[in-house]
């Protein structure tokens, strides 16, 4: 939706659609850069604004190109509206900026959708129980799509972004990546939490919590009778056992965005490291991969951790705040770190995945500073500047090379 002539390649795909008698759907975004324009212009206003003005101001990109959007269907001979988050309503939660749906009326809009308009629905934006506006927070727009198609019980929900699906890795740094024709609701969920930006994490779970089929699409692509298809997300049952065990590992991903932190010297002793994360916690800062050291003679241990680098100066606030319970003797911080992880439904019945992951970095000279794991995911702390090195040695390793890639 980055301007008029994309919001007519937009309208184009929807006169496709309900040419082939599709009853439609759609949700939008803000324009290009509209969202960062408007956030800023909050932030000019006031360092300390009011959160329940930022949204109103804010969700103020999607309303206009769901407007735009529903002119131009209407200049291309399609029945079409916009119905604003407050109109059907999205009743959500009242945490502001970043707001959780709770239920979406769709009465009105299913009704107008069988007599054959196309409902335009601005993403992001919802309205609480006392009538104030709220946003989802940044990629809102995907969770709003999601929730919607969960809403009207759709066949599926199509998300149209900058690629055309989802790779077993980054293919700007593996040429060899193939794209994946199904990824199980998990691996997705996995590989959006650990850096793969093709959809938003909650997007996702939602997906996986209401059984909605999602197809992720090129917004770049020209409607067609035959479009190239993009890759579903499905539950496992949609995805053949036999094949499933023989994709060991379904991705690769990686995330730059970590900062390491490392408390020195913390007392080992019952609720040392309670009296480390329990601040976090309150402070609503995600620690993601821990590490506690083998204790020292002198009856302490050291604690590592990595949080996003975006909230690192809050993180060490809370700590040095905290320094006197904790007990610490340093506080270090390393923000040249990047995470690798490999991801696949195939971990679960077979050994050997981790120790693989770690033979592959050490034969590059790779050294793994931190290690932690899921049931389908093993993910790993290496220096940043071994980061399209490790995407690539791990790529190969684990059998995902296209054969027919240049």
């Amino acid at each position: 939706m980055a301007g008029i002539d994309r919001i007519r390649n937009v309208a184009a795909r929807v006169k496709h659609e309900v040419g082939l008698g599709n009853e439609v759907a759609v949700v939008v975004s803000a324009m290009s850069g509209e969202t960062d324009r408007l956030v800023n212009f909050c932030r000019e206003a006031s360092p300390l604004y009011d959160p329940r003005e930022y949204d109103v101001v804010v969700a103020s990109g999607e309303q206009v190109t769901s407007g735009l959007l529903a002119i131009t269907l209407q200049a291309m001979g399609v029945r079409a509206r916009s119905w604003l988050g407050w109109q059907l309503p999205i009743r959500t939660s009242d945490a502001h900026a970043s707001a959780r749906i709770e239920d979406i009326d769709t009465t009105a809009i299913a009704a107008a959708m069988a007599a054959g308009e196309v409902a335009v629905i601005p993403g992001f934006q919802g309205l609480t129980e006392d009538e104030r506006i709220t946003t989802l927070g940044r990629g809102g727009s995907d969770t709003s799509a999601v929730a919607v198609a969960a809403a009207m019980k759709a066949d599926r929900c199509d998300i149209y972004t900058d690629v055309d699906g989802v790779y077993t890795t980054d293919p700007r740094i593996v040429p060899k990546a193939r794209k994946l024709a199904k990824v199980t609701y998990e691996e997705m969920l996995e590989l959006a939490s650990v850096g793969a930006k093709v959809l938003q994490t909650r997007s996702v779970g939602l997906a996986m919590k209401e059984k909605v089929r999602v197809q992720v699409l090129s917004s770049f692509d020209a409607p067609t009778d035959n479009p190239t298809p993009g890759t579903m997300i499905v539950g496992e049952d949609e995805i053949e056992g036999s094949a499933m065990e023989r994709q060991l590992i379904t991705g690769i991903a990686y995330d730059k965005n970590e900062t390491k932190v490392t408390l020195t010297a913390v007392p080992d002793r019952p609720g040392a490291v309670a009296s480390i994360f329990s601040p976090l916690a309150d402070a609503n800062i995600n620690v993601d991969m821990i590490v506690q050291n083998v204790a020292h003679d002198t009856g302490s241990t050291d604690v590592t951790f990595t949080v996003p680098s975006a909230e690192l100066a809050r993180t060490l606030d809370v700590l040095e705040n905290a320094r006197e319970k904790i007990g610490y003797q340093k506080l270090v911080h390393d923000a040249n770190v990047a995470k690798i992880s490999v991801v696949g439904v195939g971990m679960r019945s077979h050994a050997g995945v981790a120790a693989k992951m770690f033979e592959a970095l050490a034969a590059r000279g790779i050294n793994v500073l931190a290690i932690t794991t899921s049931e389908i995911k093993v993910s790993v702390l290496i220096h940043e500047d071994y980061t399209e090195l490790a995407v690539r040695v791990l790529h190969t390793a684990y059998g995902l090379d296209a054969e027919d890639a240049a």
